[in-house]
């Protein structure tokens, strides 16, 4: 700043960490201690390959999935169900557009999970690999008062 000239290797360098930081996934949950702590939702009562969760919010939609890991890149139309790592309030505005909500990321006071139940979107939150395990377009079936998705043919 006191030189008011751009130092072109501390950008570079700054680049290369942003990229590096991307490819990296973090723990779910990590403890005050810095601790990772892994673990899974293990359901016997729900179909053969459903992505398994957290029912935040009740109800059954079925509908195209669009993944959406930038809130820049969002396009939505009625009747998708957004299907994203985590959201914030930044977010907010897509929820009037959706009807429903997927997120790797979340419990029951979590924003995603509250603004679900708030405008009566079902909702699952914690679905392992969401983002990756479904595809942008591809029809699901989102069971948000058992906590589960269904990938349709």
């Amino acid at each position: 700043m006191r030189t008011h000239q751009a130092d072109d290797q501390l950008i570079h360098r700054r680049k290369d960490a942003f990229r590096s930081h991307q490819s990296l996934t973090p723990p779910r949950v990590l403890t005050s201690e810095g601790e990772g702590v892994a673990g899974a939702y293990r359901r016997d009562d729900v179909p053969t390959g459903a992505l398994v969760g957290l029912p935040v919010s009740g109800g059954i939609v079925e509908g195209r999935a669009r993944v959406i890991l930038d809130l820049a890149a969002a396009d939505l139309a009625p009747g998708d169900i957004l299907v994203t790592t985590y959201t914030d309030p930044s977010w907010s505005p897509l929820f009037v557009a959706v009807d429903g909500l997927v997120t790797e990321v979340g419990g029951l006071m979590t924003h995603g999970a509250v603004f679900a139940r708030e405008y009566g979107l079902p909702a699952v939150v914690g679905v392992q690999q969401a983002t990756t395990l479904i595809r942008d377009g591809q029809r699901i079936r989102l069971h948000g008062t058992d906590g589960y998705v269904e990938i349709l043919p």
